[in-house]
């Protein structure tokens, strides 16, 4: 047997560990291991390369993935998912294992379902968005990303008596702010699962202030329903007079060498989509659900929709006051 690997999208730490170890499990069970690179994109334009265990040789521990990652509108039209199974069939590819978000999931369903190709897809984004695991490869070095800097903001806040909001990425999903939110003794956390009401986030800073803090930290998720990061900071410093900084933390939150944790989820998802396609398994997801190895339809994880833990919001809430 002959699997292929890719990876797609949005790149993030932990993706190399996951490709490690899909070729070194693969070898160990006997099968061959294609890598295809620049997700999608390569698959039409045939960027097929033979894997082997020198090939993720001193990969565990970096960011990005060693496969590359592109966005192609070209397979969302017929015509290109055409080539990319013609590719697929020419270089005796027998089961794919798609290593993605959202949107490579759903391209993995397509090939499945449409073209009726073997697929395993892994849940691989910051974001934490995807139905059917409790966490997504990369989503907690993502969080130590922005504590780290949450962190040295807080140092600079208090120097200077200030308000920070930072902004965090997450698409539409609170994730990342609620846990580096929570982790950074954040005063609010704006998230797209909740609602926001500024005047009552500018009451407790007020209120705060009264206590005598001199500074506050407030963290923006990049899908909030409030406006942009730069017009909430406006309207709180209009309306209670707290002079404010914004600090978008972007891409920085991609990069990186992965945690420990994303370095063993990876590990155990890559080899649990071996064992998947081994079973003879197909149009599937492999995820980790109460501390074990979960395997979801992707019907399913698509059309499920994945939010940020409330419960966790209340908490801050708590805390903060």
């Amino acid at each position: 047997m002959r699997i292929g690997v890719l990876t797609s999208g949005g790149d993030c730490p932990g993706m190399n560990p996951c490709i490690r170890s899909i070729v070194r499990f693969g070898i160990y069970k006997g099968l061959e291991v294609m890598g295809i690179r620049r997700g999608y994109a390569g698959l039409i334009d045939n960027d097929i390369i033979q894997m082997n265990a020198g090939s993720v040789s001193g990969i565990i521990y970096k960011g990005g993935t060693i496969l590359k990652t592109a966005r192609s509108k070209y397979f969302m039209e017929k015509d290109g998912q055409k080539k990319a199974v013609e590719n697929i069939r020419k270089s005796r590819i027998d089961a794919l294992i798609v290593i993605g978000g959202d949107g490579s999931l759903r391209g993995a369903n397509v090939l499945s379902k449409v073209w009726k190709i073997p697929v395993v897809g892994v849940p691989s984004t910051i974001d934490n968005d995807i139905w059917g695991t409790d966490f997504s490869i990369g989503f907690f070095t993502a969080v130590s990303t922005a504590l780290e800097a949450i962190d040295k903001i807080r140092d600079t806040a208090t120097s200077h008596e200030r308000l920070f909001l930072i902004e965090v990425m997450g698409r539409t999903c609170g994730a990342i702010a609620l846990w580096s939110g929570v982790a950074g003794g954040a005063e609010d956390i704006l998230i797209p699962e909740k609602h926001t009401d500024l005047d009552e986030i500018c009451d407790r800073l007020e209120e705060g202030r009264k206590r005598g803090k001199v500074s506050s930290i407030i963290i923006v998720a990049e899908g909030n329903k409030s406006g942009s990061v730069f017009e909430i900071a406006s309207r709180i410093s209009k309306k209670i007079n707290y002079e404010s900084r914004v600090v978008v933390l972007g891409h920085l939150q991609r990069g990186g060498s992965p945690c420990a944790w994303d370095r063993v989820l990876g590990t155990m998802l890559g080899k649990a989509a071996v064992d998947a396609l081994f079973k003879g398994e197909s149009n599937v997801m492999v995820g980790f659900v109460n501390g074990k190895i979960k395997v979801s339809s992707l019907e399913n994880v698509l059309n499920n929709e994945k939010q940020a833990d409330l419960d966790l919001y209340s908490l801050n809430e708590i805390m903060a006051t």
